[in-house]
């Protein structure tokens, strides 16, 4: 077979296949098979029905195209380069140059390659997602659906559709055993995401083998079960059933759709069904035979004939042009009819926030009883909202402990029927309802959701990606300490917020009192590329008075740490420093009163964000916590783990080193020793131990 045999079409989907194999075979790592089996029906996709300007690829009214099986990426990484897709630049400028040039794909896993191992947002124009963990990338789909359709409940008019688009999402056998998968597959089908496509590419063979060895289920009878659409294509690399499939999606208006695709790892005899070709490179002899095959030169690497650069170019590049260019008019129309909403949508678009958004946070008043930082969360997330219109989120089923629900006029609930509403009702599914907020953050909406502290372990990948692809989902978790009590051990998060430090760009707010929540809230509302996790207590926190009683600002929480309490005036320095976040400020701000009547005077540092205090400079390091005060105590119902930085090897901690216990919460406090005495007791210690040190 020669290139002058091959239909067009055809020769389209071999350029694909032979990029692929070259961009492997040159980084001497990565999967050429899977890319290679199921680059017909992605080439078919993009061809002739995804609405997608690649001049100008962050069109608020684009489709999505999402590579949920992220080790192909470099069908992506082709399909980007052949459809001459734009680099845009953070500030969301067309920058004039190509997102993917062959140079980029002759470096793929390369240092600095805008083709990377698997696909990266925010680094590569054109990934609507960061893929790899498999199940993520569906899952995210799912967030970006329920996003559209939303859009289209509060934006649309009776003489202008401004959103309509749809959302696609490439899977493969991995992606359908993982369970995120399964819990937003039937989040999507309970919520009818007719707007919604999974293409289920079945070539039946995993880094271990075939799939058989552990996964013999019928996953078109599961769909069904979910309330889907399922059709089924018997070969890849039948473009017209391909076409059909995707013409049964559009059709669909009330039912999300799963298009089950039989293809072979690499399609063609030398590499199919290779676990080989899944994994790893073909070698010089297997590419060769690989081209012979399919009607390509073996002797040419990364060959890309013009009539297929031209394909492209007068399909998806001259449909999306003049899609692109018919919704801008439409925009401009719109613009004159509701310059509101139109401004909603452009101040959206840009992660602007309107004009006094922040007018009714609440300010509390001092209050010795309090509220629990969950109660004033909601109060303040409820006024955020009510400003804000395209703030919107829900609760992995616990809404009315997280204090999430939204209950100002107008807020509604997200269902079926009423899908304007700003209430979603996520169920028990925590890592999936992560990986929604994540998806409808990368279609511009403010989102949110909440759980027990304790379960952030079950959304813990889904949190990591909105950290690495730097989207502002807020993380709302409650239950924040042994606090909860006689629910036990199972249920008192203990590591879980040394390990949401961990995560590089995730900001953590712990706060002490409603105030500290308000600004907090205040902050975070502001993040344009930044996820932020808000850790908040059950119990009642008193309301600190902080009008002309010495303490600090709560508007210091931007800075991270600050000097909440201090010596009194002209007493000199403190002898002992006190750090603590959350409930335990008001531990240490009573082992204050105790230590003053012992004549040691403490300061008392609240620290709501770690990553916030670290970013400040040494100046303000050192006036929070001066080098030669190393009598320091820090406080926190958690692990220990990170306090030492802080602490330094003169100071003490009080925290957990185990897990906790079922009891009462005044019987574990006491047990675990978080008491104004065990706080006390360790400053002085602390204190004797560095006046043994000064006197050696």
């Amino acid at each position: 077979m020669t290139t002058l045999d091959i239909d067009l079409d055809t020769l389209s989907v071999n350029t694909i296949r032979g990029l692929c194999m070259d961009a492997v075979e040159k980084a001497a790592s990565g999967h050429p098979g899977t890319p290679m089996g199921i680059a017909p029906v992605a080439y078919t996709l993009w061809q002739r029905y995804l609405r997608f300007d690649p001049a100008d690829p962050i069109w608020p009214n684009r489709d999505r195209f999402v590579l949920s099986e992220g080790h192909a990426s470099t069908l992506l990484w082709s399909l980007l380069h052949l459809a001459g897709v734009q680099a845009v630049d953070p500030d969301y400028e067309v920058l004039g140059r190509p997102a993917v040039t062959l140079d980029d794909l002759k470096s793929f896993r390369q240092l600095g390659s805008r083709c990377p191992g698997h696909p990266e947002y925010r680094w590569t124009s054109g990934v609507e997602t960061t893929t790899g963990p498999l199940g993520q990338g569906v899952a995210t789909s799912v967030g970006m659906a329920m996003a559209g359709r939303w859009l289209a409940a509060r934006y649309n008019r009776d003489d202008f559709t401004l959103f309509d688009f749809d959302v696609y999402a490439l899977a493969g056998d991995g992606c359908m055993m993982e369970g995120i998968a399964s819990e937003a597959a039937s989040l999507a089908g309970h919520q009818q995401l007719s707007n919604l496509c999974w293409i289920y590419d079945s070539n039946r063979v995993t880094i271990e083998g075939h799939t058989g060895i552990a996964f013999t289920e019928d996953v078109a009878a599961r769909f069904l079960a979910y309330g889907w659409n399922v059709t089924t294509v018997a070969d890849a690399n039948d473009l017209d059933a391909v076409d059909r499939a995707f013409h049964s999606f559009r059709s669909e208006s009330e039912r999300p759709t799963l298009i089950l695709v039989h293809s072979h790892i690499g399609y063609g005899s030398p590499v199919e069904d290779s676990p080989k070709a899944h994994g790893s490179p073909l070698g010089p002899e297997g590419v060769r035979s690989a081209k012979r095959f399919l009607g390509l030169p073996e002797d040419r690497e990364f060959w890309v004939p013009d009539e297929v650069r031209a394909r492209f170019e007068q399909g998806i590049g001259a449909r999306g042009a003049e899609l692109r260019g018919a919704w801008e008019q439409r925009f401009e129309e719109y613009r004159a009819a509701w310059p509101t909403l139109a401004d909603e949508i452009q101040r959206m678009q840009r992660r602007d926030l309107p004009n006094g958004w922040d007018s009714k946070l609440p300010e509390f008043p001092p209050d010795p009883k309090g509220l629990a930082t969950r109660e004033s969360s909601g109060q303040v997330l409820n006024a955020l909202a009510e400003r804000v219109p395209w703030v919107i989120g829900g609760s992995a089923d616990l809404a009315p402990s997280t204090k999430t629900r939204l209950t100002f006029d107008g807020a509604g609930d997200s269902e079926p029927d009423e899908p304007y509403g700003r209430n979603l009702h996520l169920g028990v599914r925590e890592h999936a309802s992560a990986a929604v907020a994540n998806g409808m953050a990368l279609t511009k909406l403010r989102s949110y959701w909440s759980g027990f502290l304790i379960f952030s372990d079950y959304a813990k990948a889904a949190i990591r990606l909105s950290a690495l692809m730097e989207i502002p989902v807020v993380h709302i978790f409650t239950h924040d300490s042994i606090g909860v009590g006689e629910d036990g051990p199972t249920h008192q998060p203990v590591e879980q917020i040394a390990g949401l430090r961990a995560l590089p760009g995730l900001l953590v707010f712990r706060p002490c009192d409603a105030n500290e929540v308000t600004e907090a809230w205040r902050l975070i509302a502001g993040l344009r590329h930044e996820p932020a996790a808000l850790v908040l207590s059950r119990q009642a926190l008193p309301t600190l008075d902080r009008s002309g009683s010495g303490f600090g600002a709560a508007s210091e929480v931007a800075l991270g740490a600050y000097v909440l309490a201090d010596v009194p005036s002209g007493s000199g320095e403190p002898d002992v420093i006190l750090l603590a976040t959350g409930s335990e400020v008001h531990l240490a701000l009573s082992a204050r009163e105790e230590l003053a009547s012992h004549g040691i005077q403490a300061r008392v540092v609240s620290m709501p964000c770690w990553e916030l205090f670290d970013r400040q400079p040494k100046e303000y390091h050192d006036r929070v916590l001066p080098p030669h005060i190393t009598a320091r105590v820090g406080i926190e119902q958690a692990s220990t783990f990170g306090w030492d930085r802080y602490v330094g090897d003169g100071g003490a901690l009080i925290g957990m080193h185990t897990f906790g216990a079922s009891a009462p919460l005044k019987q574990l406090l006491t047990k675990f020793g978080f008491t104004p005495e065990r706080v006390t007791e360790t400053a002085r210690e602390v204190l004797a131990r560095r006046k043994e040190a000064m006197t050696r």
